[in-house]
């Protein structure tokens, strides 16, 4: 009911229920069920009640990868007239690895969603080793379903029904090695349900035929000339020099057509000597030998070649390294694996190893070795790719990679003496073994099937492996750790993440310990022992949802401590008082860490705040503050369906959430805010306005400003006060909400200055707004993209334009361009009259004509169920010249679909 304080309000000073509120609220409920039920009568059915919304997978956003080769057009064409077709379930699509199945797979599912063929499109990566729940939470993400982790079985039944519910879904799973089976993932096909569509790829059609797919289309390499221009576009277009094509030309014809290994080998050879490139020719003349089922040693000489021409063995390193980790990897792992052995040199701080890290990943991605992630915390690594990584790291570094394997079968005791790196996922294990002399090793992951069966652990089991830099037990139930542990003198990370932890205080012995991490972990206390870590430089509780404890002082003993992260971990944190014999830790113990240049934190009590909190200099920081975690509201439907009113992930942003209910806010403890690149308000008490109660400055940093649910709120920046500089110069979106009170965002007129970046404007339920912006130029906004404006009762018009009168020209007929416009959502908006108009001007001539031009493109559309006078246009006379047929073709729908509501 959006009435959160009447329902939790309470009587006889807090003992009992409210019952007069509850019943009250009940039978305004019941009455809204009665509408509801009317409501979907009257449309028939309604599909869904609510939406959530998760960020566009980036390959999503850009075709960028995709080149349309001639050769498979017509297999395109073909592949999509059998997704569309009513009698066809199962879409197959098989090729060697690296011909580019997963691109030609992504293009398909973007014109798809172009076209609109599908009412919802899910996408996941099978790869070789199956994981049936990744598989379940790809799916139930990109429906918008809330994940809960269950059983197999229970999210099975809770996906089938919901894809059954929609009309027309089509998912895709992607790079099958094996039968999967669709019941147990929860995905209805064939007779059982028509309007889900299947699209799979493969590297073996006899896969794909097990999968019961009877249309599947090969994808064959490219063909010579279409090889040459993706390995030219790749190589740059030097390889045209006389001297060099020769040779240029052969070494693409070596590549045999595949995709993969013309991108590598041509950005490996790019702007090399032409000696370089007869030495290449060679190598490639000569394969390697290559060990990997179905990866012939032509391929695999191609991308090791690449491997070889990367410059400088750090670069080598961390390419090795990712082929360790997985087909995703995640940055936040890879930083702590290479801080831990020692890659990242020639740095001292650890925001300086993390930009050296991601410039790295970034030379290997230009090198086409890596590929972009789901988000931008992740990288991807194509299967082919990592195949050769992962050779080349057993042959050259002496790693032993164990997976899926239902006994564990080590190499011999020599292979194990030189061992560098162990890796072991997915394999069942109940105990790991004794009295192994590992004198090389390093690197130690191991991540078991069954994350329920407890691990033994011998006493004696690091004993061999004093060399030891990083270790990694994930999904492990760990009630206790080795004896042996203190031996580890080299130890530099230990991470046990998502594990269930029981006495873990013999991790104080670690004593040069750099990297801590407890992700998601089942950790309830954090122990004294703790303090000794004195050179600790990066802990990680994120997640660690049943911590609730950390001793006094254990913090900021942690003198080195550079990066700590505590998102969703609540921890109950003591009230500084004097004279007062804590029992917890207190926000005031990171006040006293000298190196933290990076935070994540979420505080539930904000009177707990102390004074400075926001002043200290932080490089990174993610921070939430207030009795509940900031929620966005729950809006209209419409903002959820135009997914491209979502504002970028805001991952990498410096970020502050404040939700400070308790009592009005202090100044004193907002200093330092202005640093903020993300900053959402919600129910703050004694703020008027956000410029000058918040940041006299301007928020000169600020790109993403969201604010809601505050009465006392009257604008945005309030200039009558004090004159400041140019505001908010930065700022990409502004999302305004509730806000019952506000008659205006900036009292004065908007400078050209301000808001000069913004992108899109997000307004609801701000009843005394009579327009967004009073714009003092024709030339404000510049970058506008996006606006949607719903249930305002006085809006009369979106954007008004006032100023000083033009002393030299009065009769000069303005006209406004907002030439980026592409989306405009107007909804429940009574006393609109038009989207611009013209403030009348002092010495202003009666004859001069109202300003009513707009330029957009893309999509203007007004949703249903408004009440607009259609006889007084909504955009008048003035068309700018700016694709002025185009533009008056839009308005004119526009129009059209206003009167046939």
């Amino acid at each position: 009911m959006e009435d959160e304080e009447t329902a939790t309000k309470r009587c006889l000073k807090g003992l009992c229920p409210n019952l007069k509120a509850r019943y009250q609220l009940s039978k305004k409920a019941e009455t809204q069920v009665k509408a509801l039920v009317e409501c979907r009568e009257e449309a028939g059915r309604l599909d869904r009640i609510s939406y959530l919304t998760y960020p566009d997978k980036i390959w999503l956003k850009s075709h960028k990868g995709y080149e349309a080769f001639g050769s498979r057009l017509s297999t395109l064409k073909c592949i999509q007239n059998a997704l569309t077709d009513v009698n066809v379930s199962i879409v197959g699509v098989y090729g060697m690895g690296g011909v580019g199945k997963t691109t030609l797979a992504k293009e398909i599912v973007r014109q798809a969603l172009a076209d609109k063929l599908f009412d919802q499109i899910a996408f996941s990566e099978v790869s070789e080793t199956v994981d049936i729940k990744k598989i379940q939470r790809d799916i139930a993400e990109d429906l918008g379903l809330a994940w809960h982790e269950e059983t197999e079985s229970r999210t099975a039944s809770r996906l089938y029904e919901q894809l059954k519910n929609e009309k027309k879904i089509l998912v895709v799973l992607d790079n099958i090695w094996k039968h999967l089976d669709l019941e147990t993932v929860g995905i209805p096909f064939g007779d059982d349900y028509r309007g889900c569509k299947l699209l799979l790829t493969a590297r073996d059609r006899n896969v794909l035929l097990d999968m019961d797919s009877k249309h599947n289309f090969f994808i064959d390499n490219l063909n010579e000339e279409e090889a040459w221009r993706l390995f030219k576009t790749m190589a740059g277009d030097y390889v045209e020099n006389r001297q060099l094509k020769s040779t240029a030309t052969d070494v693409a014809k070596g590549c045999g057509g595949l995709p993969i290994a013309l991108a590598t080998t041509a950005r490996a050879m790019r702007d090399k000597t032409v000696h370089e490139w007869k030495n290449a020719l060679r190598e490639l003349q000569t394969p390697s030998v290559m060990n990997f089922e179905g990866l012939p040693a032509d391929t695999y000489s191609r991308i090791e070649l690449s491997f070889k021409y990367l410059k400088g063995e750090q670069l080598k390193k961390i390419f090795l390294l990712c082929s360790l980790i997985g087909n995703s990897i995640f940055t936040s792992d890879l930083f702590k694996y290479s801080m831990g052995l020692g890659i990242l040199q020639g740095v001292k701080k650890m925001e300086d190893a993390r930009n050296q890290l991601y410039a790295l990943a970034y030379k290997l991605k230009d090198a086409c070795l890596l590929l972009e992630g789901g988000s931008n915390e992740q990288f991807s690594m194509h299967d082919v790719v990592r195949d050769v990584g992962i050779s080349i790291a057993c042959r050259d570094q002496h790693v032993f990679l164990a997976k899926n394997e239902d006994v564990l079968e080590l190499p011999d005791k020599e292979a194990l003496e030189n061992c560098f790196a162990i890796s072991i996922t997915g394999c069942r294990i109940q105990e790991l073994p004794q009295g192994l002399e590992c004198l090389q090793l390093e690197f130690l992951y191991v991540s078991p099937k069954d994350s329920y069966l407890q691990i033994n652990i011998p006493e004696n089991f690091f004993a061999g492996m004093r060399k030891l830099r990083v270790v990694d037990f994930t999904g492990m139930q760990l009630y206790c750790l080795p004896s042996s542990i203190d031996l580890l003198v080299n130890l530099q990370t230990l991470c046990l993440d998502q594990c269930m932890l029981g006495d873990i205080a013999i991790i104080g012995r670690l004593k040069n310990l750099e990297i801590l991490s407890f992700l998601k972990s089942d950790i309830v206390q954090l122990p004294e022992e703790l303090r000794e870590l004195t050179k600790l430089r990066l802990l990680d509780l994120s997640n660690c949802l049943r911590l609730k404890v950390i001793a006094p002082n254990v913090l900021s003993s942690l003198t080195r401590l550079e990066e700590l992260y505590m998102k969703n971990c609540f921890i109950e944190w003591e009230v500084e008082s004097p004279n007062s014999g804590r029992c917890t830790a207190s926000l005031v113990e990171l006040l006293q860490l000298p190196r933290l240049t990076t935070l994540e934190i979420d505080v539930k009590n904000d009177s707990i705040l102390p004074e400075g909190f926001f002043a200290k200099k932080l490089e990174r920081f993610k921070i939430s503050i207030g009795d509940e975690s900031f929620k966005p509201p729950v809006l209209a439907n419409e903002w959820f369906r135009s997914r491209r009113l979502l504002i970028s992930n805001p991952s990498s942003l410096r970020t502050i959430k404040l939700k400070l209910s308790s009592k009005p806010i202090c100044s004193k403890k907002m200093q330092g805010i202005q640093n903020a690149e993300y900053l959402c308000l919600d129910k703050l008490q004694g703020v008027n306005n956000v410029l000058f109660d918040m940041d006299t400055e301007g928020f000169l940093q600020l790109k993403h400003l969201h604010v809601q649910n505050n009465p006392e709120f009257s604008c945005v920046v309030d200039s009558t006060e004090r004159v400041s500089r140019d505001a908010f110069p930065l700022l990409e979106s502004l999302t305004l909400y509730n806000l019952i009170n506000m008659e205006r965002v900036c009292t004065d007129p908007l400078k050209v200055e301000s808001f000069c970046e913004l992108k899109t404007i997000k307004v609801g339920k701000c009843d005394e707004l009579s327009n967004i912006f009073l714009l003092s130029s024709t030339s404000c906004l510049p970058r506008l993209e996006r606006i949607a404006v719903f249930d305002c009762d006085k809006i009369e018009e979106v954007f008004a334009i006032g100023g000083e009168p033009d002393v030299d020209n009065y009769n000069t007929m303005e006209k406004t361009e907002f030439a980026a416009l592409k989306c405009l959502h107007l909804r429940k908006l009574p006393k609109l009259e038009s989207f611009c108009s013209e403030v009348k001007r002092p010495n202003t001539q009666e004859s001069q004509e109202e300003l009513t031009a707009i330029t957009c493109s893309n999509e203007i559309s007004l949703l249903e169920e408004d009440k607009l006078d259609t006889s007084t246009p909504l955009f008048k006379e003035k068309v700018s010249n700016y694709n002025e047929t185009k533009a008056f073709v839009f308005l004119s729908q526009f129009i059209l679909s206003c009167i046939l509501i």
